[in-house]
């Protein structure tokens, strides 16, 4: 299928537009399922909420401890969000809008009002800091942002030294604030005629997590956003109407966006946002509200499996995983604890989400799954050619969502002859099952031999002293990299020169001797972006682990 821009976009702002990448350095775009056929002129938040909305608008769309919001009132307040952006901001379509806030139901609102006013959302994690927005901000150009109270002093630390943003309004702020989203929500009308965008308009600048530290921004138009809901979910997911979906991913991150709020609104679903969850309070929320999918990051599992005894879980379903590697100790953790299998998978920002999975009876121990209905995915060699089953390479896909950088030069990177490049080093059976191997950056090569680090991270973990760990190549002068381990100790446990011996020789007996960590660290916490990502580039650093 061609690309649409021809026919017509919306956007009076025509930056999105202008900073596409070259159409010859595009993915390929398949739409191989009905589902996918998407008209030429679409907007998401409008087939997102309003035939919901009319279909059983008294039914939960959004809980938290606090309030639910109906569908019918998630409707209103989008629709007075948008009106806010239109005529008190006076926003036009292509306008970048930066989102900044915890999840919870305005923050959701906020997002499908820039989407159905046909600007952009720029999400962004609570925990950047000043330098990380204003490097978003000004690559992006925004010139508005909705932004927590909460979160107001890095975000006024920013808008000082960014003079391309010129409106700032916050949400949560004190009731006696006219200046506030709500008290100018309160004089909008709850009708907004959606902006007439094109399938094709961008609508969504996500930013990557930094784990390479250089966050990029990826564009993603109309059609996409409905193009995840239509794939995993459907046929992996299985979602319904009647689940309740509750997890800890940041809206801001697009494995959250989808998994928390486009998924079930998608199928007229409940959705539970909590701000701050640790395993504990997660599981104890998972029991409460009843909830029935769960969307989290592997390191969440396993801390969750020892306390998951102690709650009625009864209502769980599905469980979800993705954001990095799930080892499969943690997984079968997991389903010893709870009788649950899990579904892991594999996505990523430059695709919008999940695109290999499996679930039930199709699930394999080590396998991240096959390829989800409506892509594509094979190994290639650094030629650029296919390899056979059972061979080690670079994992590619293509599907309805693709990467399109904005204005980045790693875009001749990513893609190739049409495919995505992940950077995930993947093999692929005969039976169709992808299994992870490595970040193709994060491959060791030692002494001649290639080593996957998480090969080695999944031993040391069942190891009973082990909470968590890090593996990288380390230089060396002899071997070229030797492996080296940065270990999290469980709590009362004592580092020790004893323990690395034992560690060491705990590899050396379950996967290839030449594998095992000839150096051990132990820190007290491993470094991680904000949605759960190792760091591994920050633990290849000189000084990492002094």
């Amino acid at each position: 299928m061609p690309p649409l821009l021809d026919t017509g976009s919306a956007h009076l702002d025509t930056f999105a537009a202008d900073h596409l990448p070259p159409p010859e350095l595009w993915p390929e775009m398949i739409f191989p399922v009905p589902e996918l056929q998407y008209p030429e002129r679409l907007n998401c938040a409008t087939e997102l909420l309003e035939q919901n909305a009319e279909l059983h608008g008294d039914k939960p769309a959004i809980v938290t401890y606090q309030e639910t919001w109906t569908y019918a009132f998630l409707l209103e307040q989008v629709n007075r969000i948008a009106h806010v952006l239109k005529e008190e901001m006076g926003l036009v379509p292509g306008n970048r809008v930066l989102l900044r806030g915890a999840n919870n139901p305005i923050m959701a609102a906020c997002t499908l009002a820039v989407f159905k006013a046909g600007c952009i959302v720029v999400p962004t994690m609570p925990l950047l800091r000043a330098k990380e927005l204003t490097t978003i901000i000004d690559k992006a150009q925004v010139s508005a942002a909705l932004c927590s109270s909460a979160l107001k002093d890095e975000m006024q630390v920013a808008a000082a030294s960014c003079s391309v943003l010129k409106q700032l309004v916050y949400f949560h702020s004190a009731p006696e604030d006219t200046a506030g989203l709500e008290a100018m929500m309160k004089s909008q009308p709850a009708h907004f005629e959606a902006v007439d965008t094109a399938a094709e308009d961008v609508c969504l600048i996500s930013f990557t997590s930094g784990t390479t530290g250089i966050p990029k921004g990826t564009m993603h138009f109309h059609r996409d956003v409905l193009a995840i809901c239509d794939c995993f979910p459907c046929s992996v997911l299985h979602s319904e109407s009647s689940d309740i979906f509750i997890g800890t991913p940041p809206l801001a991150f697009t494995f959250g966006l989808g998994g928390l709020l486009l998924f079930p609104l998608r199928v007229g679903a409940t959705t539970v946002l909590l701000e701050k969850l640790n395993p504990e309070s997660l599981l104890k929320a998972i029991s409460e509200f009843r909830a029935s999918v769960c969307f989290t990051a592997p390191t969440f599992y396993r801390q969750m499996t020892s306390l998951a005894g102690s709650f009625d879980l009864s209502s769980l379903k599905k469980a979800v995983s993705a954001g990095e590697v799930l080892p499969a100790s943690t997984r079968l953790a997991w389903q010893q604890a709870t009788g649950l299998i899990m579904i892991d998978g594999i996505g990523a920002t430059e695709m919008l989400h999940i695109f290999i999975s499996a679930s039930g009876d199709e699930a394999r121990a080590g396998a991240t799954g096959k390829v989800v209905p409506g892509y594509q995915a094979c190994i290639l060699d650094e030629q650029g050619k296919q390899l056979p089953a059972g061979a080690i390479g670079r994992l590619a896909v293509k599907g309805p969502t693709g990467c399109r950088y904005l204005a980045d030069a790693r875009q001749k990177n990513y893609i190739q002859d049409g495919w995505n490049l992940t950077g995930d080093a993947y093999e692929m059976d005969v039976d169709g099952y992808f299994y992870y191997r490595a970040r193709t950056d994060d491959m060791i090569v030692s002494a001649g031999y290639n080593i996957a680090g998480p090969e080695v991270e999944e031993v040391l973990l069942t190891h009973a002293a082990v909470a968590e760990c890090g593996v990288v190549g380390w230089p060396d002068e002899e071997r070229g990299q030797i492996v080296k381990a940065f270990v999290v100790l469980k709590p009362a446990v004592q580092a020790s020169d004893e323990l690395v011996k034992e560690l060491q020789c705990l590899v050396k007996e379950s996967i290839a001797p030449y594998k095992y960590p000839r150096a051990v660290v132990f820190q007290a916490s491993l470094p991680r972006t904000e949605t759960g990502k190792l760091q591994r580039y920050k633990l290849r650093e000189p000084d990492s682990g002094k």
